[in-house]
């Protein structure tokens, strides 16, 4: 028997890596015979440049760079032969602000650029870079800044107001033959009432001032960007991601905006080992209408159903709603076991024995069955 386990981390409680951990052991008991493959799951956020890293035997190493407030920090970035793996949130994330000092007005995706010219000066063409989990709303300007674009302005959310110009000079002309995939974890356009500004800044400290303010500066930072370079003037899904990041790569870079679990999961080729897997086990923290919406767990199953119709998928979550979802999940299991409280029902070790004892039974049924 072989069982593909790839499930999407239990967000406050456990990584991905640690859940997929525990379901083995689960599995193992079961069927102490079984061929197990554990994938990491993630759509671009929190965690992306680790799972990425250990699923393709990679390098971490630290580099300092600028942090969201413009501070130097030291951050963790990867590379995988000529690739570099890149974490927003590591440079530019909103965990790293104080919540008293959290303003878009503030803050700086800088950092993030001067990542990317690390990767490139360590002989790096290729870059994966997820977006999710930013404290930043500058549509980029502090990245293409430290990547040599000049526009006359400062690196902040708040010089989004004083960009008159575009100007390519300074650029080192090999990061045009660079290929950027972009992992973006929303479907939010650069600008409008779905927009990054509109969405997305309010949680990363803007009041209904500076909302107003952020999206005028970046409707005209769009326009002077589409005349600059002579390309459409059209906003496309992926766009506002990561405060607008999505829309600088997509146009100052040519990067592909690609879903964040699907880059995620065609990186790590996780297809390839689901073509003779009899079982998958997939999941997340809270199994939802949400996780139909292209989220990581929806993605794993949708792979593993194309590439091996008679292949079993089970569901696991903490929570688990009653959601239309037999075309993805054949079935869905809480690993709740007894009435028990959130707050201890996310504790770590807590967690880590019902996703055990969960699966255990789960495989120990399926087992029988085939007998």
């Amino acid at each position: 028997m072989k069982i593909v386990v790839a499930v999407d981390s239990f967000k406050g409680s456990l990584k991905s890596f640690e859940v997929g951990r525990a379901a083995e052991i689960g599995i193992k008991k079961a069927a102490p015979d079984a061929e197990v493959k554990v994938y990491p799951l993630s759509d671009g956020g929190e965690g992306f440049c680790k799972i990425l890293t250990d699923g393709l035997g990679g390098k971490i190493q630290m580099v300092k760079v600028a942090g969201a407030l413009g501070n130097r920090i030291s951050v963790v970035f990867s590379e995988v032969g000529k690739t570099a793996i890149i974490e927003v949130a590591a440079a530019a994330g909103l965990a790293q602000v104080p919540k008293n000092l959290r303003n878009p007005m503030r803050t700086t995706s800088f950092g993030v650029g001067e990542m990317i010219l690390q990767g490139m000066k360590d002989g790096c063409n290729e870059f994966i870079i997820g977006l999710g989990g930013s404290a930043t709303n500058d549509c980029g300007l502090g990245m293409l800044t430290a990547l040599g674009f000049n526009f006359g302005a400062g690196i902040f959310g708040r010089n989004l107001a004083h960009v008159r110009k575009i100007e390519t000079e300074k650029v080192p002309p090999e990061i045009f033959d660079c290929k950027f995939k972009i992992a973006c974890d929303v479907k939010n356009p650069l600008t409008g009432e779905n927009g990054c500004t509109a969405i997305y800044s309010p949680q990363k400290g803007a009041d209904e001032k500076t909302v107003e303010q952020m999206e005028g500066w970046i409707k005209n930072f769009a326009d002077l960007t589409f005349q600059t370079f002579n390309i459409e003037n059209k906003s496309v899904e992926g766009d506002g991601a990561a405060g607008g990041l999505g829309f600088a790569f997509r146009t100052f870079l040519k990067g592909e905006l690609l879903h964040g679990a699907d880059l995620v999961l065609d990186t790590l080729k996780i297809a390839d080992g689901l073509k003779d897997a009899d079982i998958l086990i997939t999941g997340e923290g809270n199994i939802d209408e949400q996780t139909l919406q292209g989220k990581a767990p929806a993605s794993v199953a949708k792979i593993a159903k194309s590439v091996n119709p008679k292949i079993k998928v089970i569901a696991i979550g903490g929570g688990v709603k009653n959601i239309a979802a037999d075309s993805l999940f054949d079935a869905t299991f809480s690993i709740l076991r007894e009435p028990v409280t959130v707050e201890m029902a996310m504790q770590p070790i807590i967690a880590t024995k019902n996703i055990s004892a969960t699966v255990e039974q789960i495989i120990r049924l399926l087992v029988k069955s085939e007998k």
